[in-house]
């Protein structure tokens, strides 16, 4: 491999090392005005939109040990990484891809710490509520016993106050 080819292949890596997660879009019929919103997307969820050679990605991919998904790499290939929040970053792929005419940045797979993802399990991952939901639901879990607590300790009083109440009426 010429000296050029190993320089991309570092920078494949490097890319991939910005993040658990990799996803891999359909590039085919995207344009330079498509690129730029896809990119003003993921940029607000810190992520990173790269189009990459089939043969020098799976050439990064196999020496960093990561599983390369077999089929489904006809065509031109980009690659989506970076950010924390692999569920957001799915969900805006798969969004763009829903308002796209012509059904642009088409899912073709994706590795989510060192586990290859088929499309459905993509799908799956995109319809998750986001971290900042996930966190909410979480605390409200631990808010919900301490609450029941309160008032169960909060009726004993009340219903003598009740009684009380009831008997000067």
């Amino acid at each position: 491999m010429r000296n050029e080819k190993h320089l991309l292949v570092r920078e494949i890596q490097k890319h991939l090392a910005k993040s658990t997660y990799v996803f891999f879009t359909d590039f085919c019929r995207v344009t330079v005005s498509d690129v730029a919103v896809i990119r003003k997307f993921l940029r607000a969820e810190n992520g990173e939109f790269h189009v990459v050679k089939k043969t020098l990605l799976k050439k990064a991919v196999s020496e960093k040990s990561l599983p390369m998904p077999e089929n489904g790499f006809d065509g031109q290939i980009a690659m989506v990484v970076g950010g924390r929040n692999p569920s957001a970053i799915a969900k805006l792929l798969k969004e763009f891809h829903k308002n796209s005419k012509e059904g642009k940045l088409a899912m073709r797979g994706g590795i989510l710490d060192g586990k290859l993802l088929d499309i459905e399990e993509i799908n799956v991952l995109s319809s998750l509520p986001g971290i900042d939901a996930l966190r909410a639901q979480l605390l409200s879990l631990f808010e919900t016993p301490v609450a029941m607590f309160v008032r169960t300790i909060n009726a004993v009083p009340q219903s003598v106050l009740n009684v009380l109440q009831a008997r000067t009426k």
